[in-house]
């Protein structure tokens, strides 16, 4: 318990003197737009009692959902065989580390001209958002596991597919969650940015609507803490992963 509450303190110190300065420098500056955290606090309540903050929520977990569901459906598979087929990934590598530098922003208007404005365009930018890191930690994996598991197999008579199943799966995971970690926070940014250009629902749009109608300062700066927090949160999610048997093993502790 002791050593629980040590790990605890020292963020929720950090949070509190955070909040602190910035009401101090609020009440002190005078200023007539930028909200303290109570106002901040009150307009949150505000949303959440009318439902429109849930809906927002919703909109935006769904499209990650979405997207990067199917990031993963298409990109561990992918990453698997281009580790474990040598040709495979001599011929999509070069494709891919092509495209993985391109900003997931820069597919707006692409996506605009090929889905309109609706719920396929910020789903398409969340897939291109995350595939690339899950096809890339995955296929890294595959490479680095230790050899002497794959001889230790072979020693035993195991066969091609049986030691993909058995050995190169489970070894492979952790890297996996690691693309999935990188995956799930850029596409929780992408939909940010996607619901603020074209989009009327969804956070990023929350943060637009209020400041163009009436200065909602304090609605803008809530509906940012928001998506932080819904971002560790997420995260936090994933970590989980990591405590399953089938992954804990390779880790060193």
């Amino acid at each position: 318990m002791n050593s629980r509450i040590g790990k605890i303190l020292p963020p929720l110190a950090v949070i509190a003197a955070v909040i602190a300065v910035w009401w101090w420098i609020v009440d002190h500056t005078e200023s007539p737009i930028f909200p303290t955290p109570w106002q901040v606090v009150t307009g949150t309540l505000e949303l959440a009692e009318d439902g429109t903050l849930w809906e927002h929520i919703t909109a935006s977990l769904y499209r990650v959902g979405m997207g990067f569901g199917a990031a993963m459906l298409i990109g561990i598979p992918l990453g698997l065989w281009m580790g474990w087929v040598s040709g495979a990934y001599r011929t999509f590598n070069p494709i891919f580390q092509m495209l993985r530098p391109i900003s997931p922003i820069a597919w707006i208007p692409l996506a605009i001209l090929w889905f309109g404005v609706g719920e396929a365009s910020p789903i398409f930018l969340i897939f291109m958002a995350s595939v690339f890191p899950l096809i890339v930690q995955t296929t890294s994996g595959v490479h680095t596991i230790d050899r002497r598991y794959l001889r230790a197999a072979a020693n035993f008579g195991v066969s091609r597919g049986t030691l993909f199943r058995r050995v190169v799966i489970p070894a492979v995971l952790p890297e996996i969650i690691i693309g999935m970690r990188i995956g799930i926070g850029v596409a929780w940014l992408v939909v940010v940015a996607a619901e603020m250009i074209a989009l009327r629902s969804g956070l990023g749009y929350l943060i637009m609507d209020s400041r163009n109608a009436g200065n909602r300062y304090d609605l803008v700066i809530a509906a940012m803490i928001l998506i932080g927090m819904i971002g560790l949160m997420l995260d936090g999610i994933t970590r989980l992963l990591e405590k399953l048997k089938t992954v804990r093993w390779r880790y060193v502790r």
